[in-house]
């Protein structure tokens, strides 16, 4: 179990496939994790999958083609089966090798890409979904411990200055140009690790949605370890 006293509100487990997508996000509760110990050998797979880019997405048919040892092949099945539940549940998986991902330099007053804590937003009811089997998992932030970007003053007067007001308004800019969605952590907050192994559910903003969307984040690669992640 991965409980943290401070994000009991916050988190919800649970034993299968069935109830991690079936239970009802309510309340503080917006994190939803289907706790695993998983076996095999990930590592295997991540050496042998031939890179394209920081970012290589891992196809089935290449996936099943892998010359692997039996650890390996065990950790191929648990692959195969995330993505077949996955799918069967109407989400569409993507199962990739990530050595980093690329950073948003658009703009000096803060990053908008993934290494921010941010939350996820759809124009229709939906979830996030991910597992890192192998190397640096994503992180999640308790609602209560992120302030999101564009309340902060000395950051909300700098945008107000990017805004030239031509074509929108200054709340349209903000959402075009994903500001709205990236959150910074307070002094005291403890980022909560989502381990190895376990499939995670996370709220994502949407209209009808009655849970505040769940606050995440990729890892800095400190482990120098490229990740095997799926997402959705």
């Amino acid at each position: 179990m991965i409980d943290l006293s401070y994000a009991e509100h916050q988190i919800h487990y649970v034993p299968n496939f069935q109830d991690l997508v079936s239970t009802p996000f309510n309340g503080e509760m917006n994190a939803i994790c289907w706790t695993r110990k998983l076996i095999g050998d990930f590592s295997e797979i991540v050496k042998k999958v031939a890179l394209n880019g920081n970012i290589t997405e891992v196809e089935q048919e290449e996936l099943r083609e892998l010359q692997l040892n039996e650890q390996g092949q065990l950790a191929r099945e648990i692959l195969l089966n995330d993505l077949k539940v996955l799918k069967a549940h109407g989400a569409s998986p993507v199962l990739n090798v990530i050595s980093y991902y690329d950073r948003d330099d658009s703009y000096p007053l803060f990053p908008t890409d993934v290494y921010s804590f941010h939350v996820d937003r759809s124009p229709i009811p939906t979830d996030t979904f991910l597992c890192t089997y192998y190397g640096d998992p994503s992180e999640i932030l308790p609602n209560s411990q992120g302030t999101q970007k564009i309340l902060i003053p000395e950051i909300r007067v700098e945008l107000e200055k990017l805004y030239d007001g031509a074509d929108e308004d200054f709340e349209s800019f903000l959402s075009e140009n994903f500001f709205d969605l990236h959150y910074q952590a307070k002094p005291d907050a403890c980022p909560i690790s989502l381990g190895l192994g376990h499939l995670w559910r996370l709220a994502v903003d949407h209209p009808g949605s009655q849970v505040p969307p769940c606050l995440h984040r990729a890892p800095k690669e400190e482990s120098g370890q490229n990740r095997l992640l799926l997402i959705c």
